[in-house]
């Protein structure tokens, strides 16, 4: 329970960041008079504040607050796959997709992700099948608003369902107005903040790695041998290497193209920038993504993992350990209300993002192509965005409810479940889209179908066969057993049998032409 001085403090802080969050959302509408304006911007933003806006809506709460609490239960392996492998694929995918993605988007002035495809493969078709599954991305909503509820209904010791329902009301409600040119400076405002909070989060656990890491390892192993192994084999998400290594390499290559990240760079008007742009973004991430170490000083202030008695769920671990940990005295309080701050900033910046881009998608790529010449107008279409994330919003309270209520393990299994079906559905026209020129929308089409049928089989129908009818699958039963599954497994298997698929059928297409040639 939080103190009264923390309640206070916390009450102070979100007055404060309303406040200041409302001036530039103020600022940025009286800029935004299209929905081009609202999707990409038109301020030219110096790289910095570009990168810094990149790394804030590409760490969500999940890095600061969902992960650490996987890594409180299932030690070390966790960190592996989360800190280390996850982060050193994305960043590198990142440094090489971006310029390439730039160079075409820039070309065609692609507004959105499906967008990009549907003009890329010259297929209204195509476009409109991609916003449809740019809906999956609902689900990583949903996971930044319990995260932020989370958060601050422990700092208030409030209701989380009361805490929820004000925090979507807010932050949508302002993102109805603002895009890309208020989120920019926002984002860049809670980066700022994001890289104090995480220098913050990394030190707390002086005490436990003050007499060498090795005296650390021996406390964990104390509480759980199994939480200083590389693998867990306990765990239903760090089990063995393909799990930690293989499937989290094919992830971190594959999210990028999500489209709150991979369009970013077109916020970017000189081509020169890049570079710089690049070079920030990839140290701020970096810091960000390794803060998930946390998880194991929350596992030695807590080692059974309870408080007064009662079990912590895995999405509590963290806010919790922020409250029992920045408690005693002035300073602590203060320290501890700015890392309240950063947690509520690796939310929101990336909830905005995710708002900014998946309405932009409903209405520019679903609603508009379906409308046909009913809107034309710059002004219907800003409308017809606000009444979009109003919607959006509704749906999110639905689900953040039952997320709250009743997770399965986690909200992050959800949220993974739907985003890592998004991109790896969207991998193959991305990738192929960039590098083979000759890329033609039948071959990239099938490729997205295949892996969004492969992510759902591999996730729904399998488990249901191996649990229902006793049917094994070798050495790969042991991923689909159990109440919960690795999203990780299901989008690693969508991307690389999507992809092999693809190549032989480029294959076959040239082999086909030269014969017919001959």
């Amino acid at each position: 329970m939080a103190t009264s001085a923390q309640v206070t403090g916390t009450w102070i802080l979100v007055i404060a960041y309303m406040a200041v969050i409302l001036w530039f959302v103020v600022r940025g509408a009286l800029k935004t008079r299209s929905i081009s304006d609202y999707a990409v911007g038109n301020i030219m933003f110096s790289p910095a504040v570009v990168a810094l806006s990149l790394a804030a809506s590409m760490t969500s709460a999940a890095t600061f607050v969902i992960n650490p609490g996987f890594i409180a239960n299932f030690g070390i392996s966790g960190v592996i796959s989360y800190g280390i492998v996850l982060p050193l694929a994305s960043m590198i995918s990142l440094a090489v997709l971006t310029k390439s993605f730039r160079a075409y988007g820039q070309s065609v002035k692609a507004l959105t992700l499906a967008q990009w495809i549907g003009d890329r493969y010259q297929s209204k078709a195509y476009a409109l099948f991609m916003g449809f599954l740019a809906l999956l991305l609902l689900t990583f909503i949903v996971l930044i608003a319990v995260a932020i509820t989370q958060v601050l209904s422990k700092a208030l010791n409030a209701d989380p369902v009361i805490v929820m329902v004000c925090v979507v009301v807010f932050i949508f409600g302002y993102m109805m107005f603002g895009g890309a040119n208020s989120m920019v400076y926002t984002n860049t405002i809670q980066a700022a903040i994001m890289l104090v909070v995480a220098i913050i989060l990394l030190t707390s656990g002086y005490e436990h790695f003050s007499q060498g890491i090795g005296r650390m390892m021996q406390k964990l192993t104390a509480i759980d041998p199994a939480l200083t192994k590389p693998v867990n084999p306990a765990s239903p998400l760090f089990r063995d290497y393909f799990e930690i290594i293989f499937a989290q390499i094919v992830v971190g290559v594959a999210i990028v193209v999500q489209p709150h990240i991979i369009t970013k760079s077109l916020l970017l008007k000189r081509e020169s920038d890049v570079n710089r742009f690049l070079l920030i973004a990839i140290a701020a991430e970096l810091l960000f993504f390794f803060v998930v170490v946390t998880g194991l000083y929350a596992r030695l202030s807590f080692p059974d993992l309870k408080i007064d008695g009662v079990p912590m769920a895995n999405d509590t671990i963290i806010p919790t350990y922020v409250t029992y940990v920045f408690s005693n005295g002035t300073v602590a309080v203060v320290v501890g209300l700015i890392v309240v701050l950063g947690l509520l900033s690796a939310g929101i910046s990336t909830l905005e993002g995710l708002i900014q881009s998946v309405s932009t998608t409903i209405t520019s790529d679903i609603i508009k192509p379906l409308a046909g010449n009913r809107l034309k107008s710059d002004k219907a279409m800003i409308t017809l965005n606000k009444v979009v994330i109003v919607l959006m919003a509704v749906v999110t309270i639905w689900l953040s409810y039952s997320q709250i209520k009743a997770p399965k393990l986690s909200v992050g299994i959800f949220a993974q479940n739907g985003v890592y079906a998004y991109f790896a559905s969207a991998f193959v026209p991305v990738i192929f889209g960039i590098y083979y020129k000759k890329m033609k929308a039948r071959v990239a089409f099938t490729g997205t179908v295949i892996a969004f049928g492969v992510h759902f089989a591999v996730y729904y129908l399998m488990p249901y066969l191996v649990n229902s009818h006793g049917i094994r699958f070798g050495a790969f039963t042991k991923y689909l057993e159990g109440p919960v599954r690795n999203p990780a497994i299901a989008c690693a298997m969508a991307v690389v049998i999507s992809t092999l698929t693809v190549l032989i059928m480029i294959l076959v297409d040239r082999k086909t032409a030269k014969t017919t040639q001959a």
